[in-house]
């Protein structure tokens, strides 16, 4: 049994972690673009996007649980490919987060400022100064942070879960027991084309979970932790994801389901509302200020490891290994804040087309990390079997399922190309890493060669 460490994680912390990062705003605000594009046949979209990461995240847990790394993905990726491989993938992924975090940040702080009175920019301040202080303190403080902020949220969806099930059963009061026919007459209200749009608009969702695989190397027992939290998560989200759809699908006429511009258009406050619960909207907005706040905290927590490892390799400046008293990466983390407020910054100034080119390339960073993380695998899990480091955590079907995956990812990408607003994303995230690949050829030899040997 692995001997306590007072300033580590815990496997309690790295599960509620995941389940957080892949519950967010987009859950409870974003869930109706997809329903109301592919109607229920949505479900199937998810199922699809569900098994997909699902293989995706047990290949990446295998290599996590055998080699700890708090690159994660990108170190794998560095020691299956070369540094260009390290480099891209880890600059894209932090990349990716600081945007989302200003976007997060932004829509929090409206939010809230609209429940104060004041202008958006105090309370993001103020926020944004809390979580400096969180991610500065010890690693275990910012984990049982994290853990009771995902709490709240994996509360609300167990509950909307019980909610929905008793409605549609008719056992809550007031409600009589629901035909399928809202269900059936809505499953392909677009056809085969608007399964695809609707494919698509799902097929990020469960974008987030990875971080689970950063924080391992902070805990306890790595090896048996994100082997543990790796299997809770994949199935946890999945449920949540199909039966809040199947929920909503089940309960609210097709025409009220749509994207929701505010917590009031929620199909989550939609359907507590015909429950005729008090307060919906004011309810759910708490919960998206909930949801906003705990995914930038896990991504500023998420962004500075990956810096402060990239610089153990050279792949960022040796500034970013400076570490406080509690073992935090301080310079790593004042990095983030500062890429954080100026995403915020770009939000607000909105250059033309700058700010469109910025988050088409986020919405591609992460398929390319997909599919560097599947790539990764082929190549190490042969050297990690022969050399014994393989822990409990396996994959099934090697090579086959891995192959299959890639080829999954291949026509997300050919489905990607005949969209208008998905090619942008895949023009966008090329262009960035292209440019990513020629820079990691401009560090020192002596960093390039690093990376090969960082395997722990």
């Amino acid at each position: 049994m692995a001997t306590e460490k007072p300033h580590r994680l815990k496997t309690r912390h790295l599960t509620m972690m995941g389940l957080g990062s892949a519950i967010g705003a987009g859950l409870f605000l974003g869930v109706g673009v997809g329903i109301h594009i592919a109607g229920t046949s949505i479900l199937i979209a998810y199922a699809i996007a569900g098994a997909l990461v699902a293989l995706i995240m047990r290949m990446l847990g295998e290599m996590a649980s055998a080699r700890p790394s708090l690159g994660s993905f990108s170190t794998y990726a560095g020691q299956a490919f070369g540094n260009w491989a390290r480099f891209n993938c880890g600059w894209l992924y932090w990349f990716m987060l600081v945007m989302v975090m200003g976007a997060e940040i932004t829509g929090a702080a409206a939010i809230i400022g609209g429940w104060f009175g004041v202008e958006p920019w105090i309370p993001a301040l103020i926020a944004v100064l809390i979580f400096a202080v969180i991610n500065f303190a010890s690693v275990r403080g910012f984990g049982e942070f994290e853990f009771w902020f995902a709490v709240i949220k994996v509360a609300v969806i167990v509950a909307f879960l019980v909610l929905g099930a008793l409605m549609v059963t008719g056992l809550w009061p007031g409600t009589t027991f629901v035909a399928t026919e809202n269900f059936t007459d809505n499953f392909l209200p677009n056809g085969i084309p608007g399964f695809a749009a609707g494919l698509l608009a799902v097929a990020f969702a469960f974008g987030g979970i990875e971080l689970v695989t950063i924080a391992a190397a902070e805990s306890e027992d790595p090896a048996h932790n994100v082997s543990t939290a790796v299997r809770a998560i994949i199935f946890r989200i999945i449920v949540f994801y199909l039966g809040s759809v199947a929920v909503i699908a089940l309960l609210l006429p097709f025409d009220l389901i749509q994207d929701a511009d505010d917590a009031s258009q929620s199909p989550f406050a939609l359907v507590m509302g015909t429950a005729n619960l008090p307060a919906v909207a004011g309810f759910m907005e708490l919960v998206i200020v909930v949801a906003l706040l705990s995914a930038f905290n896990a991504q500023i927590y998420a962004t500075s490891r990956l810096v402060f490892d990239m610089a153990r390799d050279g792949n960022a400046h040796h500034a970013f290994l400076f570490t406080n008293a509690q073992g935090s990466p301080r310079n790593a983390v004042v990095l983030s804040m500062i890429f954080a407020f100026a995403s915020v910054g770009l939000q607000y100034w909105n250059p033309p087309g700058l700010l469109t080119f910025l988050f088409n390339a986020v919405g591609g960073c992460l398929l390319v990390i997909w599919i560097l993380v599947v790539c990764s695998y082929l190549k190490l899990h042969p050297e990690m079997k022969a050399n014994g480091e393989l822990t409990q955590l396996r994959t099934p079907g090697f090579p086959y399922v891995p192959w299959i995956v890639l080829a999954a990812l291949g026509a997300l990408i050919v489905l990607m190309l005949f969209d208008p607003a998905a090619r942008a994303q895949i023009g966008a995230v090329v262009a960035m890493s292209a440019i990513l690949i020629v820079l990691s050829f401009a560090l020192p030899t002596g960093a390039r060669s690093q990376v090969g040997r960082n395997k722990r």
